[in-house]
Formats: structure tokens, C-alpha cells, sequence
């Protein structure tokens, strides 16, 4: 078995409010730094600048997750992870008819870059991404799983469009597996305070605004597969997020 360090929730220039220098090829270099075999790149709204991701995790030896943090018509966020980089660009076009278009303040929220492996900017997307899309909470599992995906909710030991401050629970309707920490240290808290949780399992995601600030890796996850191939890692993965065995 190999242990892999990961933190499946970060974010690149193209997330308003993140810093510039968050470029794909940054946020791969700094992740390698601080320890990580697996990141993934989750956005808001937007798959992007995963392309750009991919290549530059290639150069540095880093296993690279194609993502997105979804906002659901509730306010809600959720992480969505694909095992392929092709089912992350459909399910991005997928969302993007499902988006609410409001012109993004680039003096106040950032430019959103799109960027390539180098850096070089492509375009700036023109529409703000930090805002509620038309889908429902009901609605995301089944999309998401549509292309291939795994979502659960994101840093649901926050107030700001967690899951358990909006609606108080999990609905049991809606089938999620997983749920996100930004702190692990709150587990045992929620866990006690939230019984609805004690039948998920918990993930980590440093959600993560600058590459500079990446926190050194401490969540693991152990997979019986060699850690030289990201295609086998992915669907390792993968086949463990399913089955419920990570």
C-alpha cells in the first residue's frame, strides 16, 4: 500500500478572490513542496484552468485531480472530483448554461484568469463565478455522476455555505457518502452535535485562495497502487471513493 498526502480542494487565479500568482503551474510546484502526491483543482464554477493543471503537475511528479466547488441554488458549496480530465471539461459546459450571469467587478473580486501550463493568460472569464448556480442540492449527485464524478459537501465545519449551517443536517435524500473539513479537528465536535454526519466519511480540503499558503500535507489516504502512473492513481481512486473505501 502506498500513503498519499492529498488536499482535494484548492483554488487558481480563475477563482475570484484568489490570488493571481495562484497559477496552475504555481499551485503544483508549492504542492510538491509542502508534501503532496494528490491535489485537486476546484474552482468556483469552473473547470477551466484544469487543462493547465494537468500539464503542470506532470513536470512536477504531482498526481493532479480535475475539480470543481459547485454552488448550488441553496448557497450551498460542493466539491466535485472527475477522474478524467475530459469529464471535468463536459461537466463544465454542462454547468456553465446553468450559471447566473452577473458581469464580474474585477476591482473587487480579480481578473478569474485562464491561464496555460506557462502561465500565459488566455482569457478572463467575463462572468463572476463566486455566485449561486440554478441547480438545486437534489439535483448535483445525480449530474455530477452523469460524467463520471464523486461530489460531497464542501467545508461543512464552516458557516459560510456549509451545508449544516444552511440546512442544519443532511437531507437523507440526498445521497452524499462524503462531507469536507477545513479543520479535522472539529470532527469529533460535529459528530457529536450533527448524528446525520456519523454515517459519512470525512475528507480534508484546505480550500486554499494562494499558493503561498498551501498548508504542509497531513491527510493521507493509502492506495494499493504505483504511485509513478496518475492515470492508475486517478482510477485507484476512484474505484475507493465508490466503494467507500478512502
Amino acid at each position: 500500500m502506498s500513503r498519499l498526502y492529498y488536499d482535494f480542494h484548492v483554488h487558481s487565479c480563475l477563482s475570484p478572490c484568489a490570488e493571481d500568482e495562484s497559477t496552475p503551474q504555481c499551485l503544483a510546484g508549492f504542492g510538491r513542496l509542502c508534501g503532496l502526491s494528490l491535489m485537486a483543482l476546484t474552482d468556483h464554477n469552473s473547470c477551466k484552468n484544469c487543462p493547465a493543471f494537468f500539464q503542470a503537475a506532470a513536470a512536477y511528479g504531482l498526481v493532479p485531480i480535475a475539480g470543481m466547488e459547485l454552488e448550488t441554488a441553496e448557497e450551498i458549496h460542493v466539491v466535485c472530483l472527475f477522474e478524467t480530465l475530459a469529464e471535468a471539461v463536459a461537466f463544465d459546459q454542462a454547468v456553465a448554461i446553468r450559471r447566473r450571469r452577473i458581469p464580474n467587478r474585477r476591482d473587487i473580486f480579480g481578473a478569474q484568469r485562464v491561464v496555460d501550463s506557462e502561465d500565459c493568460l488566455l482569457e478572463e472569464e467575463p462572468w463572476l463565478l463566486a455566485t449561486a448556480t440554478e441547480l438545486s442540492l437534489q439535483e448535483v449527485p445525480a449530474l455530477v455522476s452523469a460524467y463520471g464524478g464523486i461530489c460531497y459537501p464542501a467545508h461543512i465545519d464552516r458557516t459560510a455555505n456549509g451545508i449544516l449551517s444552511i440546512l442544519g443536517t443532511f437531507p437523507p435524500e440526498v445521497p452524499f457518502r462524503y462531507a469536507e473539513l477545513h479543520s479535522p479537528t472539529q470532527a469529533q465536535h460535529l459528530l457529536q452535535q450533527y448524528p446525520s454526519l456519523r454515517d459519512k466519511r470525512l475528507l480534508y480540503g484546505s480550500d486554499t485562495h494562494a499558493a503561498a499558503m498551501l498548508p504542509e500535507a497531513t491527510a493521507y489516504l493509502e492506495l494499493d497502487v504505483p504511485t509513478d502512473d496518475a492515470a492508475a492513481v486517478r482510477k485507484a481512486l476512484f474505484s475507493a471513493l465508490r466503494e467507500g473505501k478512502v
